[in-house]
């Protein structure tokens, strides 16, 4: 029997993180997974965390600007 694999989810919070819903594995360039720990996390995208991947909300503090929606990428063909 198959059982319902729960979707999963990745949205980018204005000025802020990705934050990442439902069962994901993390791992490292090498890979090496990395324990997320819970079933949602937020993952750095100022790149100044001092826990990365992850988020420890340094953002804020130095001044981390980005959208909340995202832009389609151009496609590499055309």
């Amino acid at each position: 029997m198959n059982e319902a694999v729960a979707p999963v989810t990745i949205t980018p919070y204005e000025n802020g993180p990705l934050i990442v819903r439902g069962p994901v594995e993390i791992v490292d360039q090498d890979g090496q997974r990395i324990d997320a720990r819970r079933p949602v996390v937020a993952l750095c995208r100022c790149s100044y965390s001092a826990t990365k991947p992850f988020c420890d909300g340094t953002h804020k503090v130095r001044g981390f600007t980005a959208p909340s929606r995202g832009t389609r990428p151009t496609d590499p063909q055309s």
